[in-house]
């Protein structure tokens, strides 16, 4: 995958009505020059990931996957707000000259898709085989398939919701609330929060495991034991390595963002906000997901027109999308196999 930048120039306006000016997005393409007999499939990522699919899903990305640049062109763009090259908390604040920080504006999920088209239409891309995206990727594919219906021939929404709920808000804000419990968080460093992040982090892998995971992963061999928990070992070591690759100012505002999820806000309804969408959609759940559980999974596939719902048994919890690559990789080409054997009758 190769690393590029497009700077959009000219105003950008968000959902708030705020404006930013030459937005900076940061993305991996497959290929130096598009080649138009390929089909296209834009992977939308997750919360802390970003555009190097191939980095963060190598069970699903590269040659001999199923998503193999020998077949497609390969398209991952990091979100607004992020901090791995898209304009977000740590860019430059024009007016000032000095980073965003706690100042930059709320960017909602629906910024997050226009700006992937805003992407779309410099590449040149006309027609988008498949849209794929797992949690908030998830939230981004639905939204852009909302908005642009006539782009996309297929669509996978993998472990995600149609809004986000209150049980994860609740999540979300309990993290914002232990970033702000850092005092360096607002000392106008960009570094600062990174305690608080850490925090955050294991306050969050909680909900990505859950119950199964963590009792199969971090058992204890000593039953004699009384402190010093291997697990406690790892809270803090999945603490550590967020803050080693992330900023607590993108964090906070990312998670803002992911909580204007909700389809149907200015659209009288979920089925009307759905009822656009014209890519044939397979949404999976996954069985253990505390997080977003497979009963919202099944509601998009109510939803959506044409829509299907399928599911996968995993003890790693809403984590499951990003381990069980085997499982996955199944249950897609048996639906994209099917799609093309219709188109074909």
């Amino acid at each position: 995958m190769i690393k590029k930048t497009y700077t959009h120039k000219g105003e950008f306006k968000l959902e708030s009505g705020t404006t930013l000016t030459d937005i900076d997005i940061c993305y991996h393409i497959s290929e130096e020059v598009i080649d138009k007999l390929k089909p296209v499939i834009w992977i939308c990522h997750a919360l802390t990931a970003n555009s190097d699919a191939e980095d963060w899903w190598p069970g699903m990305v590269g040659k001999g996957k199923l998503f193999d640049p020998d077949r497609y062109t390969l398209i991952c763009a990091n979100i607004l707000g992020s901090c791995y090259g898209t304009t977000g908390a740590l860019s430059i604040k024009p007016k000032t000259g000095k980073q965003w920080l706690n100042d930059f504006p709320l960017v909602t999920v629906r910024d997050w898709a226009n700006a992937h088209e805003v992407l779309r239409q410099y590449l040149g891309i006309e027609k988008i085989y498949l849209v794929i995206g797992g949690s908030i990727g998830g939230f981004q594919s639905m939204e852009w398939a909302i908005q642009h219906p006539e782009r996309f021939e297929n669509m996978m929404l993998v472990a995600t919701t149609y809004m986000q709920t209150p049980w994860a808000v609740a999540i979300n804000e309990t993290e914002r609330m232990s970033i702000e419990a850092d005092a360096s968080f607002f000392s106008g460093d960009p570094n600062g929060g990174k305690a608080g992040l850490a925090a955050a982090r294991g306050l969050g892998l909680l909900s990505y495991r859950g119950y199964e995971a963590y009792n199969i992963t971090q058992p204890e061999k000593d039953n004699e034991k009384i402190s010093e928990f291997r697990v406690s070992s790892y809270q803090r070591y999945q603490g550590k390595k967020l803050v080693d690759r992330f900023s607590a100012h993108c964090y906070h505002s990312i998670t803002r963002s992911q909580d204007t999820h909700n389809v149907a806000r200015g659209r009288g309804s979920f089925e009307k906000a759905f009822a656009s969408i014209k890519a044939k959609t397979l949404c999976v759940g996954i069985s253990s997901d505390i997080l977003f559980p497979p009963i919202e999974q099944k509601r998009l596939a109510e939803f959506i027109p044409n829509a299907i719902y399928a599911e996968i048994d995993s003890d790693f919890g809403h984590d499951g999308f990003l381990i069980e690559s085997e499982k996955l990789s199944e249950i897609i080409s048996e639906f994209l196999f099917a799609q093309r054997r219709k188109d074909a009758i």
